[in-house]
């Protein structure tokens, strides 16, 4: 595929002009100012449009779209206790198909090309993003809370099997990440045993730090006053490449320990901020050199997959908490929407405009009157565009979603058994 005449957000985080980019199988093979030769399939008009490289949703739990407004008005652990955890007690992998399902028809037509999830019913998830054609980093959060062999557990095992069942197939769409839910639903067990699997078979982890304040403070009262970080930090959770989810609540040597061991920290802020978890200090964790990305966390916390408008919010949030205006660049927010949260799932060959990445980008329709007039586009991307603006998402070079059209998923049959699946589950409850 060919676009021509396309505005381009380059590699270096910059608007280009009047550009061409010409996508091969799954690959962007050239990008420049002139028309190439030869042959290079379908032509597409930008004249109006901007192509950008996808978003990649850094913390995600897809399958609780079943649960989107369900549970409102509720704080965090409240919110799990009394609505949340009855609900997934009766999930069946039907109804997990589904919902993910669901939520990747939502997360293509908001130019969502990988999520990097947290949950289970690991063989009906990997079969959702198989079937949708998006790519995700799938990982089985381990729940523990006594001192038995947290290998004979069952979520255990299933992170086995989806490991050595799913890791690198479709040509690398699926990952499988190690994970342990948090330090309040585990022990010290769990945590040591899933982070020698991980170090043992070169895996990457996910698990959620310092969401709220409570969950921040019980740990330090827990463990001699170690926090969150320092907690998972001193038993080798972080020896291999780690996305720490919320990260609100960190303070002191915590910078210090993430930036060391190179820790992803994927901020959700739509989903803080309605839990009225905090707000995370992204401008703190850049300065000290921390990777920082974007996640919607689920659809029952949040309750979109709108990404330009958690760009948004991730970009305007800490300025008022924080009361500095300066905190967050608009290049900042592109670059932890797309190239940082494409490096913290392992994929360093996406997430940029450039020859030679993989071709998971988006067009986006910059016309509108409320995309003008443009004094600098990226300002406009993050605090003007809708999500709506998205015409096209394509993954390894395939057309996914276009003009409100999908090519891998019947979304009328996805609604319609999604609601069933709902339904069902809640005549139980």
């Amino acid at each position: 595929m060919l676009f021509k005449n396309i505005t381009i957000l380059d590699e270096n985080t910059e608007i280009q002009k009047d550009m061409y980019v010409v996508v091969e199988k799954d690959r962007i093979v050239y990008v420049g100012r002139e028309k190439p030769q030869g042959e290079t399939g379908r032509e597409y008009d930008g004249k109006g449009k901007l192509l950008m490289p996808g978003f990649y949703n850094s913390h995600a739990h897809s399958p609780m779209t079943l649960m989107r407004g369900y549970g409102e008005n509720l704080a965090l652990q409240a919110w799990l206790n009394e609505k949340i955890f009855p609900f997934e007690a009766k999930l069946t992998g039907n109804a997990v198909y589904w919902g993910t399902m669901l939520s990747y028809a939502e997360s293509l037509r908001f130019g969502i090309v990988s999520s990097t999830e947290m949950y289970y019913f690991m063989d009906d998830m990997a079969q959702a993003v198989i079937d949708s054609g998006v790519k995700a980093n799938l990982s089985r959060a381990i729940v523990n809370f006594d001192d038995s062999d947290v290998r004979r557990l069952n979520s255990f095992k299933e992170m086995v099997h989806a490991f050595e069942e799913y890791h690198g197939v479709c040509d690398g769409r699926i990952k499988i990440d190690a994970s342990i839910h948090g330090e309040y639903t585990s022990n010290h067990l769990a945590v040591s045993a899933v982070a020698d699997y991980a170090k043992k078979n070169g895996m990457r982890a996910h698990v959620h730090i310092s969401e709220t304040k409570s969950e921040h403070e019980e740990c330090k009262s827990r463990h001699g006053g170690k926090t969150p970080v320092e907690y998972f930090n001193e038993l080798g959770f972080f020896d291999v490449p780690t996305t720490a989810a919320h990260c609100v609540w960190i303070e002191g040597k915590d910078f210090e320990i993430l930036r060391e061991k190179n820790v992803t920290v994927a901020s959700n802020p739509a989903s803080n901020l309605k839990l009225a978890s905090g707000v995370c200090n992204i401008p703190k964790l850049l300065n000290n050199n921390i990777n920082v990305a974007i996640g919607t966390d689920s659809t029952a916390s949040n309750n979109s997959l709108n990404f330009i408008e958690e760009m948004k919010i991730f970009a305007i949030a800490p300025k008022a908490y924080f009361a500095a205006p300066e905190a967050i660049s608009p290049a900042q927010t592109l670059r932890a929407a797309t190239l940082c949260g494409a490096l913290a799932q392992g994929r360093d060959d996406c997430g940029v405009i450039r020859q030679g990445a993989k071709a998971d980008v988006i067009v986006l329709d910059i016309s509108g009157a409320h995309m003008h007039p443009v004094h600098d586009l990226k300002n406009n991307i993050v605090y003007s565009a809708s999500g709506s603006d998205v015409v096209m998402t394509m993954v390894d070079g395939r057309v996914l979603y276009e003009d409100g059209e999908y090519t891998t998923i019947d979304i009328e049959k996805t609604i319609f058994e999604a609601e069933r699946a709902t339904e069902k589950i809640m005549s139980e409850l």
